[in-house]
């Protein structure tokens, strides 16, 4: 019975190790051989974010989506895509969160206009408090 249990323990420590990623695709950490390509890659990357570290671009995250998400910017602009279909794919694959430059549109209109009314509705508040104390 010892056996089985310890043979079961040793199986369940080791198979954290099995789910570790293997090394970074090709691109995810090699420039691209044309300058003028590298340099529109860096700046689609700085423009994106990482869906695992949400702060940081995809350009400074050393997480293994972000380098998958390196790789996979470097390669389309290699192939001749542009910025906005590569960014328009992302973000039709992760959703609109991934741009840093999210569209105003829809429910995020709302969070944008939301803070603009509740500073204007706190004004109007504040001016007929005010307006009421001086009568």
């Amino acid at each position: 019975m010892r056996r089985i249990l310890l043979s079961c323990a040793l199986a369940l420590s080791v198979m954290p190790l099995s789910a570790q990623q293997g090394p970074p695709p090709p691109l995810a950490n090699r420039q691209l051989a044309d300058p003028a390509q590298e340099a529109r890659a860096l700046e689609l990357m700085q423009r994106l974010r990482c869906i695992q570290c949400q702060g940081q671009s995809i350009h400074d995250s050393d997480a293994p989506i972000a380098a998958a998400m390196r790789h996979e910017v470097r390669e389309r602009i290699k192939a001749g895509q542009s910025e906005a279909e590569i960014e328009s794919w992302l973000i039709e694959r992760y959703g609109d969160w991934i741009s840093f430059t999210p569209p105003a549109s829809g429910g995020g209109l709302v969070l944008w206009l939301l803070p603009v009314l509740l500073l204007g509705g706190a004004a109007l508040v504040a001016r007929g408090r005010f307006a009421k104390d001086k009568t």
